[in-house]
């Protein structure tokens, strides 16, 4: 099985991904890790672009993500299904994880939207006082830096969601309910208990 969770930041996709990989023993790929392992590891320029996203507390481009998630989607616990986080932000983002995901023989059976305001999000987001990099003082939440990922991501958000709908894989759930009453949404939009 291969799952997307789409929405913005602080709307629980972490989590969520996280309770279903309990469930259904899938791993998790994130898109944080991916670059937060490229700016600790890699000596050449994927690394150094990383790292500057991460100084900044900015996303890092497409042209970089997409090397990276090529790598990514070969490594052999990519291969029996996952749940992914932080990946696809953007209509070219989704249509190249779709050709990649074509190419190595599967597809992606559920994009489960996370649904919630800017409001709430915000507020998660200031709660967590996330570090820009271990050891830093400088927060990665920082109200300035949260409303700029926040716009970048409302810019995207409506052109995904009809990419995935239109392909019949979209659930949307609303994340402002409890941890685990998200959960046992999730968990039933599959048909499961």
């Amino acid at each position: 099985m291969h799952v997307v969770f789409y929405g913005p930041e602080g709307s629980g996709k972490g989590t969520q991904a996280k309770l279903l990989s309990d469930k259904l023993s899938l791993s998790i790929l994130t898109s944080g890790d991916l670059v937060r392992d490229a700016a600790a590891n890699d000596k050449g320029i994927i690394g150094e672009v990383c790292r500057a996203a991460l100084a900044e507390g900015k996303y890092v481009a497409d042209s970089e993500m997409f090397v990276l998630w090529k790598w990514r989607l070969k490594e052999p616990d990519a291969l029996g299904g996952w749940i992914m986080d932080g990946f696809p932000r953007n209509i070219e983002q989704a249509k190249f994880l779709d050709d990649k995901l074509d190419k190595y023989g599967y597809r992606i059976e559920h994009v489960i939207y996370l649904s919630i305001s800017e409001a709430e999000s915000l507020k998660r987001l200031l709660k967590r006082a996330r570090p820009l990099h271990p050891g830093s003082t400088e927060l990665h939440d920082s109200p300035e830096r949260i409303q700029s990922r926040l716009q970048i991501y409302k810019e995207s958000e409506r052109e995904v969601l009809e990419y995935y709908r239109s392909k019949g894989v979209l659930t949307e759930i609303n994340a402002e309910q409890s941890i685990e009453g998200v959960h046992q949404e999730i968990v039933k939009s599959f048909g499961t208990s």
